[in-house]
C-alpha cells in the first residue's frame, strides 16, 4: 500500500507517518531526508539536485520524482511506503502517479490530517528552542519550569523566525494555496480520507489506521 500524508505545519503528519509506519510496517519516506542523503552519498540525482540548489534554483519535479523512485524500487518498499512531505503541489502530484505507473504502481490512499487555523497557529507560534543545547519547549503543551529558561543547562530560550506568529500565518497560507488542488485531485480519483487532526495523537493514529484497514478489506 503506497500512502501520502497530507497536513499544514504543525499537522502532525510526521509524527503520525512515524507510527503508521511503524504499525503497517511500512517504511517512512520523508523527501527531505532523501534530499539530504543523496547529496551526502553523492548520488547521480543527489549531484544533479545540487546543481540546481547551488544555483539557487529550485530543483525541478522530474528530479524529485526520479529520487523517490529510486528509493520505493528499493526491496523493502516492495509492499508499499508512506510518504511523508512530497508531493506539495498539484503538478508533483502529477508527476508522480506517472512515474510510478510507469513501475506498475500507484498511489492507494491520501490522508489529510485537518486542523482548524488557528490550533495551528497555536501549535507553531508556541514553540522555542534552548540557544545553548536546541532542547525544544512549547509555552502551551511542554513549559519550561522557569520562563525563558532551559530545564536542562539554564540556557536562554528563543523562537526561530519562521515560529514567530505572522510568519507562522504566512506558511499555513503557502500551504492551503498549494494544496487545495492537491486534495481535489486524489479526492477526484476516491483516494482521499479526510482526518481529523484536532484530538489527542493517539486518536488521530488510531483513525487513520481505521481508515487504512478498512480500504485493504
Amino acid at each position: 500500500m503506497y500512502v501520502i500524508m497530507l497536513g499544514a505545519p504543525g499537522a502532525g503528519k510526521g509524527t503520525q507517518a512515524d507510527i503508521l509506519s511503524q504499525e503497517m510496517e511500512l517504511p517512512h519516506i520523508a523527501s527531505g531526508d532523501l534530499f539530504r542523503r543523496a547529496l551526502e552519498e553523492r548520488t547521480e540525482v543527489g549531484l544533479l539536485a545540487k546543481k540546481y540548489m547551488d544555483k539557487g534554483e529550485l530543483v525541478p519535479d522530474g528530479v524529485t520524482v526520479k529520487m523517490i523512485v529510486e528509493r520505493i524500487n528499493q526491496s523493502n518498499c516492495a509492499p508499499g511506503c508512506i510518504f511523508d512531505g512530497f508531493p506539495r503541489t498539484l503538478q508533483q502530484a502529477k508527476v508522480l502517479d506517472e512515474a510510478l505507473g510507469k513501475e506498475g504502481k500507484n498511489i492507494d490512499r491520501a490522508i489529510y490530517i485537518q486542523v482548524p487555523n488557528e490550533e495551528l497557529v497555536k501549535r507553531l507560534s508556541g514553540r522555542w528552542l534552548c540557544r545553548r543545547c536546541q532542547t525544544p519547549y512549547h509555552m502551551v503543551n511542554s513549559p519550561p519550569r522557569a520562563p525563558g529558561k532551559c530545564d536542562k543547562c539554564g540556557g536562554e530560550l528563543y523562537q526561530r523566525s519562521d515560529d514567530k506568529e505572522e510568519t507562522v500565518k504566512d506558511r499555513i497560507s503557502v500551504f492551503f494555496n498549494q494544496t487545495v488542488p492537491i486534495l481535489d485531485y486524489y479526492q477526484e480519483q476516491g483516494k482521499l480520507v479526510r482526518v481529523n487532526g484536532n484530538q489527542g495523537m493517539q486518536g488521530v493514529a488510531e483513525e487513520i489506521i481505521s481508515a487504512l484497514k478498512a480500504g485493504i478489506k
